[in-house]
């Protein structure tokens, strides 16, 4: 008797399963329905050619490079994901990114950038009609922060960064998340985490742009993010049933690294909006700090008694860049080097730190994006100088000068709390529409197979 209820019980938990699971599939034919009604309804047409007198044609070209760039940063991202998990996960996590410039390109069209960059709602969020469609865009002014590019530049420009966001996250549930639920979650944190954050940071009238906080590139409105937005994931989600494996290729890693360096370029050095001086310095701190961040890892594992890997360079690499990020482009060179020294020397820390708990976030996205930024975002309040950008109002804690410093940490502090527990509620809203997790036959089988028929 008991077993025929046990039976029923997993009949009845699977038919949920296929209920909830089907809810999910029918969201994407529901949002393309939608868009092709919303691209007929709102066509977006300008009424006239429009011309401004303050837009260059060198500071267009030079975003138009760093777009490209930008976007490449996110297959790069797939191959150095793709190559540490398990042969059999390999696709599938290499796809959760390329999904990413999909799907979130078309949420950033229809109302992605007016969340981020429309008319300020108490300095939060944005008004989501202000470009809505893009409506307004192709003719519209320059933006006042990139006065010198087109808003259409700023936008599509403005559009990766939303795109790679969510996908950083993907390491830290990797080969344990179903497809479709990974569909949904990624465009509700967009939504709710990245956008309101994008505001509030970038925005002229967002609330920590007027308290003058300093976020070059996205140390805050991407890594912390991010990083948070992991470790969150990493607990809601649990421990893989096989929590350790081969890495699949680290040929992969070597070649993903080496498409973000290269497109980190148009990450930092394009957030200056302009073939300028300021370009110049982003792009050369970038180099400098990524540089030393990797010589720092190998260096630190030597020191343990470890072998200097190919692995662990190419994390150092992308610890670097990280931290460098939100600081680029105010502080100087040699300032840089530290920053990518302690912030490796602190990430390498707490990745033995997270091996040692019961955590499963499965390729360390918040010892590295996350710490990496949190560090960015500190050290920018100790190195930040006045004489290197205007924007810069105090100088850091290394110059004698305490006010910005306690902003960056307060700042840090409101962020993480905010990512972390708002990316906790997406994931019960989302787990409650359709299951985050895949069944124990699923995993073992792998999600490669089991998700997407296909193989490696």
């Amino acid at each position: 008797m008991k077993t025929t209820i046990e039976t029923f019980k997993v009949k009845q938990d699977a038919v949920i399963n296929h209920i909830k699971t089907n809810r999910i599939a029918l969201f994407p034919l529901f949002i393309l329905l939608t868009l092709i009604g919303l691209c007929i309804t709102f066509p977006s047409v300008p009424s006239a050619v429009k011309t401004y007198s303050e837009i260059s044609f060198a500071d267009t070209a030079w975003m138009l490079t760093a777009t490209a760039l930008v976007l490449l940063m996110t297959p790069g991202l797939a191959f150095f994901y793709g190559g540490m998990v398990s042969k059999k996960n390999v696709l599938s996590t290499m796809l959760q990114s390329f999904i990413s410039m999909v799907l979130l390109t078309i949420l950033w069209v229809v109302f992605g950038f007016s969340l981020a960059f429309g008319d300020s709602i108490l300095g939060i969020i944005g008004n989501p009609s202000t470009f809505f469609m893009m409506n307004g865009v192709a003719d519209g002014s320059p933006w006042p922060l990139a006065s010198t590019i087109p808003l259409i530049m700023f936008a599509f420009f403005q559009l990766k960064f939303a795109i790679i966001t969510p996908a950083l996250i993907t390491g830290a549930f990797a080969e344990r998340i179903r497809f479709t639920s990974y569909l949904l979650f990624i465009c509700l944190f967009s939504i709710f985490i990245y956008s309101p954050l994008a505001h509030a940071t970038w925005h002229p009238d967002g609330i920590l742009f007027k308290w003058g906080v300093l976020d070059f590139a996205g140390g805050t409105v991407v890594h912390m993010s991010a990083g948070w937005a992991a470790l969150a994931s990493a607990l809601y989600m649990k421990k893989r049933s096989e929590p350790s494996h081969v890495p699949a290729r680290i040929s992969y890693v070597l070649l993903g690294t080496g498409m973000l360096w290269f497109g980190w370029f148009g990450f930092n050095a394009g957030s200056a909006f302009g073939a300028n001086n300021l370009a110049a310095t982003a792009l050369a701190t970038t180099t400098t700090a990524s540089a030393a961040a990797a010589f720092a890892w190998v260096t630190f594992d030597i020191l343990r008694g470890r072998k200097p890997t190919a692995m662990g360079t190419c994390i150092g690499i992308v610890v670097g860049l990280v931290a460098i990020t939100p600081a680029a482009g105010f502080i100087s060179i040699p300032h840089s080097i530290l920053v990518g020294i302690f912030s490796s020397i602190v990430s390498n820390l707490v990745v033995e730190l997270r091996s040692r708990t019961s955590i499963d976030d499965t390729l360390d996205v918040f010892p590295c994006h996350g710490i990496g930024g949190i560090m960015g975002m500190l050290l920018t309040g100790v190195f930040a100088n006045k004489g290197i950008n205007a924007a810069v109002t105090t100088n850091g804690l290394f110059f004698g000068e305490t006010g910005l410093f306690g902003i960056q940490f307060i700042t840090m502090i409101g962020v993480s709390i905010f990512a972390f527990v708002g990316t906790w509620i997406l994931l019960k809203i989302t787990d409650w529409i359709a299951p985050l997790r895949v069944n124990e036959h699923e995993e073992s089988l792998g999600l490669d197979l089991s998700q997407h028929g296909e193989n490696l």
